[in-house]
């Protein structure tokens, strides 16, 4: 698979981040042959959205759209690329814009409102703005920690937050840069969330003191240093999400390698958007009705690990068991998010990279 939040996710590379060259290239494949711009959407998205082809291709028949999709990096380089390319939009429909990213989005006026046919009630709970955003999927980003390593060391495994201050956890834990990081953003606002304003550096100055590695992306921390996905990295505490565990289920689906902490989660919900000025917004919108449809909420589990905003759909076997979601995530107030999110970041920045 080449999904995500399991060993499929596959996340951007920095602030900045390099537009995918397969997604270019098919861009300016379009281009050369002269194909209508009309015919062809684009999207702008992480570099992990997936969709299974059968259920992308039954949507390009049915529309007479090709879809073409230009990845700018995780969710935070992505609102970032957006911003720095709004006089000159790099495509037509943006997804994957997050709740802790989504009032810059709006703010900065890269977005058209619009409203998309067929929007499930149950997404009405993940409402942002004036229309400018639609809510497509949504999950808990939490600590995972590898179940061999802990058993094999005799170390207990933690369960909180706190936990992961302790002696015994020194060196073992990788998160990424809430800078860079829509996941990494996401865990910082969790440690908002359970320590105050007055209390979350603090926090921090003992995960620092007590040797948390900081990565820019999420496929660097999850494939290249956490112990669990491939049995290959040193720390066997990770960032990731409640759902990835899903991903490392025995082949006989009674047992899974990792789990997540369900006590030290932040709920991110992840969204469309019609950018504004895009070359085709009849086609943006229907591709942005093709998200919220069915066909595409059912291939959401499967296709990208998250749970689909219209609660309404079947999901995979197992994941009662092995995806769960926090019963209590910790809560930021977007107003707070938005007046507080840029500095919050910095002091992050200060405290723990220096």
């Amino acid at each position: 698979m080449s999904t995500r939040r399991g060993p499929a996710r596959t996340i951007g590379l920095g602030l900045v981040g390099g537009l995918s060259v397969l997604a270019l290239t098919a861009c300016a494949g379009t281009t050369d042959t002269g194909t209508d711009p009309s015919s062809v959407v684009t999207l702008v998205t992480h570099d992990s959205f997936n969709v299974s082809e059968d259920v992308l291709a039954a949507f390009e028949k049915e529309s007479g759209l090709t879809v073409k999709q230009i990845t700018p990096g995780d969710g935070g380089s992505l609102v970032n690329q957006l911003i720095l390319t709004k006089d000159a939009p790099l495509g037509d429909v943006v997804f994957g814009i997050d709740n802790s990213f989504a009032t810059r989005a709006i703010d900065e006026g890269v977005l058209e409102p619009y409203a998309p046919a067929g929007q499930a009630d149950s997404a009405a709970q993940y409402a942002v703005g004036n229309g400018e955003l639609t809510p497509i999927d949504f999950g808990d980003v939490c600590v995972n920690v590898d179940h061999a390593w802990f058993g094999n060391t005799g170390v207990p495994e933690p369960v909180t937050l706190d936990d992961l201050t302790k002696p015994e956890y020194k060196d073992l834990l990788v998160v990424t840069n809430p800078a860079t990081s829509s996941p990494g953003l996401s865990f910082l606002l969790a440690t908002v969330g359970a320590y105050g304003e007055d209390g979350w550096e603090d926090y921090w100055s003992k995960l620092k003191a007590n040797g948390v590695k900081v990565t820019d992306s999420w496929s660097d921390a999850y494939y290249v240093d956490f112990s669990g996905s491939e049995g290959n990295g040193p720390r066997p505490l990770v960032l990731s999400y409640s759902t990835s565990p899903a991903f490392t289920v025995s082949e006989d689906g009674s047992s899974t390698r990792t789990g997540a902490l369900l006590d030290t989660c932040f709920r991110q919900v992840e969204y469309v958007g019609l950018l504004a000025g895009a070359e085709n917004p009849e086609g943006a919108k229907k591709l942005v009705d093709f998200l919220v449809s069915d066909a595409f909420q059912a291939d959401i589990a499967d296709s990208m690990y998250m749970y689909p905003a219209n609660t309404a759909t079947e999901l995979p076997e197992g994941w009662v068991e092995f995806a769960p979601l926090s019963p209590e995530p910790f809560d930021v107030a977007p107003a707070d998010i938005t007046a507080h999110r840029d500095e919050w970041i910095k002091a992050w920045t200060s405290t723990v990279i220096g």
